[in-house]
């Protein structure tokens, strides 16, 4: 119930789409109950029943309004007509009442209908906007753990199901609740002793359809976690499709989706077997009912044991057929709505999920930078029995350029990581107290005093795997900017880029594909920098934005980032040494420390130096 309440609570303010959902439902309910009803005078007509003298005691007194009291305005007004126009006239004042009844009760439930409509719109948009909004705020080490295929099927189908499920569960708690109550309240109206007899079904049923609804939320979980894996390996198989046809591992991929694929299947074919199983019992059982009170209150009207008439017991068999379907209705929503939630704990999860990274409640903010970065004892790891950084010291003085330089694995990326505060120093043995996981310094503010969007905006990243976007170039360049045509053009002629955009179909309106998939890796480059030069920053990360382009697309790019670097505070990964040999201060970095440090002639000239040794087999 927590889970359901907290998801009905995003289409806030509810009170504006239950409060009509709720009175149109009642009045449409109202008019379906009366519609019923309207079978006793019209059966007592037919069977020529009608009591003359019952109709003379009601004509006797004054006509009753219409809003005080509905049922006897009605037989008030139908004694008058029979009075005056005989069993024709009531007969077709009858069909009359009940063709205006029919009609009120369907516009009064197309409007309940409409208010439910508006409400799902409005908690599903919502919803899949919050999630999506708390993904995007949650640590980069958040991603790193969890498969992109399950975020997106949280977002889409499991938002989805909420929407199916919860809101038909919420339709069915109101409008068909009042149907029953409606029908019982006239039932009991007829005759109290066939009503009692007639609820025994009620929690027979209940008890069987509350052990299956257990079952099925069990189903229904395992089901959405299998849905979660296929859409994983939906994005993994087609975004490394030159990998899996390179290696001809069509079949491997193959056999993996049918395993996924299989197991969904089962979940849901047991969840669809006991979800079923709900409505044909429920009627069975109501089936049952009817016929059981057929025989007892057929035998009692026969005998001449019972008040009621043949047109009242008629009356009362339609009304209590048509209990069964809200009933069902109400079991069947109930009992679908596990699969809702049980998407909605899955998204829920998400939403609860706490970054790790996040602004203290009095961080301040960066203006500008003036002076220099500064890595004071800075240890991380990323699993506390796995150090990847211990004890890291040096400073990057404004307008400076520093490289990182090292075997793979060493620990350069996770220092730049740590610049922009992707994550945080960590203390790297359980038993080492907080305080010398060491700290950051912006102008001497630990990073953690200042706020994320204005550290960062004092940054500009190029990776060395370049993350575009399916969109144009000039989107692409001008991503997360108000920029003008004339600037994003001016960005890319300083990143050496111009040339080969105006060559593009379209210019800078072409669409360059699945993560930039229709342009060569130095192109993809040069509009990262472009996009990195039209931001500007202060402060610039180079991580390895070289090491996987030919000869004559890294000239091209070199030239790029040198003017990018020219006058900005650079730190840079590199392991083409050739890159960095100008560099106020290169660092060599192996298993998480620092070994070396000083300008590219000071390594060369140490004996047995590891720089030297990348060097010597590198032929710089």
């Amino acid at each position: 119930m927590k889970t359901y309440l907290r998801l009905l609570s995003f289409a806030k303010p509810l009170g504006r789409f239950l409060t009509p959902f709720v009175l149109t439902s009642l009045v449409a309910s109202v008019f379906g109950v009366l519609n019923f009803t309207l079978l006793i005078p019209l059966l007592s007509i037919l069977f020529d029943k009608v009591n003359s003298a019952q109709m003379q005691a009601l004509l006797s007194r004054p006509a009753p309004a219409l809003t005080s009291s509905p049922t006897d305005a009605f037989q008030y007004y139908f004694a008058r007509v029979f009075q005056q126009y005989g069993n024709i006239g009531a007969l077709q004042f009858v069909c009359i009442v009940i063709v205006v009844s029919v009609l009120l009760s369907n516009v009064f439930k197309y409007l309940s209908v409409r208010q439910l409509e508006g409400f799902k719109a409005r908690m599903v948009s919502k919803l899949r906007e919050t999630v999506f909004d708390r993904a995007l705020n949650l640590h980069l080490g958040f991603f790193s753990n969890e498969r992109k295929g399950n975020l997106i099927s949280r977002i889409t189908t499991d938002v989805q199901e909420v929407e199916n499920s919860i809101a038909n569960s919420l339709s069915a708690a109101s409008k068909e609740v009042f149907l029953l109550i409606g029908y019982i309240v006239a039932l009991l109206s007829i005759s109290v002793k066939l009503t009692l007899f007639a609820l025994v079904v009620i929690p027979i049923s209940g008890g069987f359809i509350a052990a299956l609804v257990r079952r099925m939320k069990r189903d229904a979980q395992t089901g959405q976690q299998r849905l979660s894996g296929l859409v994983s390996l939906l994005d993994e198989t087609f975004g490394g499709m030159r990998v899996v046809k390179g290696f001809v591992a069509e079949g491997f991929m193959l056999d993996k989706f049918r395993r996924e694929n299989n197991g969904y299947r089962d979940a849901v074919r047991s969840l669809a077997y006991r979800r079923e199983l709900a409505s044909p019992f429920s009627e069975v059982m109501g089936v049952t009912v009817v016929a059981g009170i057929l025989l007892y209150g057929g035998t009692l009207v026969l005998n001449g044991q019972s008040d009621l008439t043949a047109a009242q017991f008629i009356a009362y068999i339609a009304i209590f057929s048509q209990v069964t379907r809200p009933a069902k209705d109400i079991s069947n929503a109930f009992s679908g709505s596990q699969r809702g939630l049980a998407s909605g704990e899955r998204v829920l999860e998400l939403i609860d999920a706490v970054p790790a990274i996040q602004d203290k409640p009095s961080a301040q903010v960066l203006t500008g930078f003036r002076d220099r970065i500064t890595f004071d004892s800075v240890s991380f790891a990323y699993t506390p029995d796995a150090p990847v950084l211990r004890n890291i010291n040096f400073d990057i003085e404004k307008g400076k350029t520093v490289a990182l330089v090292g075997s793979s694995g060493g620990g350069k990326s996770t220092i730049a990581d740590l610049v922009p505060r992707f994550y945080d120093p960590t203390a790297v043995d359980s038993t080492t107290v907080d305080s010398t996981r060491g700290q950051i310094l912006i102008d001497g503010v630990d990073l953690r005093d200042c706020t994320l969007a204005s550290l960062r905006g004092q940054m500009g990243i190029v990776t060395q795997e370049s993350i575009l976007f399916n969109d144009t170039i000039f989107n692409n360049i001008a991503f997360g900017s108000d920029a003008t045509e004339a600037e994003v053009m001016e960005a890319a002629r300083i990143a050496n880029a111009h040339a080969f955009i105006m060559a593009q179909p379209d210019g800078y309106q072409t669409v360059i594909g699945d993560r930039g998939g229709k342009l060569s890796g130095g192109q993809r480059q040069r509009i990262s920098i472009a996009r990195a030069i039209l931001k500007n920053p202060p402060i610039l990360i180079l991580d390895e934005a070289t090491s996987a382009l030919d000869t004559e697309s890294e000239k091209l790019v070199q030239e790029a980032l040198s003017r990018l670097m020219a006058n900005r505070t650079t730190l840079v990964i590199a392991h083409r040494l050739s890159t960095i040999q100008h560099a106020d201060e290169i660092l060599v970095v192996h298993q998480g420390q620092i070994v070396e440090r000083g300008r590219h002639d000071e390594l060369l000239s140490l004996d047995e130096g590891f720089y030297r040794r990348l060097s010597t087999m590198q032929a710089v």
